[in-house]
């Protein structure tokens, strides 16, 4: 099977590997962090250095930086935690409605709480309005989250002019970054973010281990979601999975030292992948024709069936939008909210590249997809009504 579905995860790199075998097969490395004998301080010595290589990936400082089990954790900490410490000053909040599911269900559930939210819609393009976003920050409102690069379409928001205008009206700011680290630079200080999500296994390292970010000038605290311990500051509490840290560290450095070239050469496959299939009929690109991430390319066909389109491909791994959905019939909530139809949004397959895709891939992927297309048309009784373009 040909890989094609890195923004749902990506394989763990081959140096990660050996840094996550070395930890297992430690001798003392597998100690609790959390005791003080030389096991133990040994290994906690081992995570504080990771925390501080991460940090400084990001231009943040160690004790900023929380583990956690992944962005969806991180999400949830970030915006349910600060909600409800802050919710004496207000319980305005405002985000988007193309968010990744974890920021979307968290803010339902502090809708029911009580909390009144903003949700913003994009342009045709994905793009959030700047002038939008700042009519709907309200004396009441404590907090704004809207992502870096979305994960169905790889549009990329403004991060800094946002970060701006959260700053400049004292309102906190967070980003789901889990699609962008290692595809764009990240400056927690430069954008003026508050909080910021990371996942491990989005940039070649392991699934189950993440990070959240808090300035620590700009938040005292965050109420947590799980108890029984004081790790991380009593936030998270848990003990930590010493190889999974030292995994993400190592995977996360990594991607930082290739950010000058593989994003560019990625953008260049995906480019070619489109060159490719764009020139079927009828098909449409979702998203931003030049704002986007390096890695994703997600399209949309008329007068062809979902389900039977990814059929059709079941030899290359590729998805039709964000794998946290991939078990629900409906269609894309990110393309609806773009304008797309439902058998546009449900036609629809995001192909997402990455550091071992390879320009053969791509063409036997353009080639399987131009026939399959091109043979349920002839299946289809709407068939005439595609045209050319």
């Amino acid at each position: 099977m040909i890989y094609l579905d890195y923004a749902a995860t990506t394989p763990v790199d081959e140096n990660v590997v050996d840094v996550m075998c070395q930890c297992l097969g430690s001798q003392e490395l597998f100690a609790n962090t959390a005791s003080s004998h030389a096991a133990g301080r040994k290994a906690h010595k081992a995570v504080e250095a990771a925390r501080d290589r991460v940090a400084g990936l990001i231009n943040a400082a160690a004790r900023e930086l929380i583990w956690t089990s992944g962005a969806t954790e991180s999400d949830n900490l970030a915006i349910i935690g600060a909600a409800h410490f802050r919710r004496l000053r207000g319980k305005h909040l405002v985000t988007s409605v193309t968010e990744h599911k974890a920021v979307v269900d968290s803010f339902h559930l502090l809708e029911k709480e009580g909390f009144t939210i903003t949700w913003l819609h994009p342009d045709e393009f994905g793009v959030i309005s700047l002038q939008d976003l700042e009519a709907a920050i309200t004396d009441e409102t404590t907090l704004v989250s809207i992502m870096h690069v979305n994960n169905e379409t790889g549009v990329i928001q403004d991060i800094g002019a946002i970060g701006e205008i959260c700053r400049r009206r004292d309102v906190l700011f967070h980003v789901d970054a889990a699609q962008s680290f290692g595809r764009l630079p990240i400056d927690v200080r430069r954008d003026q973010i508050d909080m910021l999500s990371l996942s491990a296994h989005k940039a070649y390292g392991p699934k189950g281990v993440g990070v959240l970010f808090l300035d620590s000038e700009r938040i005292r605290r965050v109420e947590p979601l799980l108890h029984g311990g004081g790790h991380e500051r009593g936030l998270r509490p848990g003990t930590l999975a010493t190889h999974q840290i030292l995994g993400m560290s190592r995977a996360l450095e990594i991607a930082h030292q290739n950010l000058a070239q593989e994003p560019q050469h990625i953008s260049v496959l995906r480019d070619y992948l489109w060159q490719l299939v764009g020139v079927i009929p009828s098909i449409q690109l979702n998203g931003h024709p030049s704002r986007r991430a390096c890695h994703i390319l997600n399209v949309s066909v008329a007068d062809v069936e979902g389900e039977s389109l990814l059929y059709g491909m079941r030899n290359f791994a590729l998805s039709s939008g964000s794998a946290c959905i991939s078990d629900s019939a409906e269609p894309s909530y990110v393309l609806k909210s773009l304008g797309r139809s439902d058998q546009l949004a449900q036609g629809s397959i995001r192909f997402s590249l990455g550091r071992y895709t390879t320009r053969a891939e791509l063409d036997q992927a353009a080639d399987t997809f131009i026939a399959t297309v091109t043979r349920l048309r002839d299946l289809s009784p709407n068939q005439q009504s595609v045209g050319s373009g």
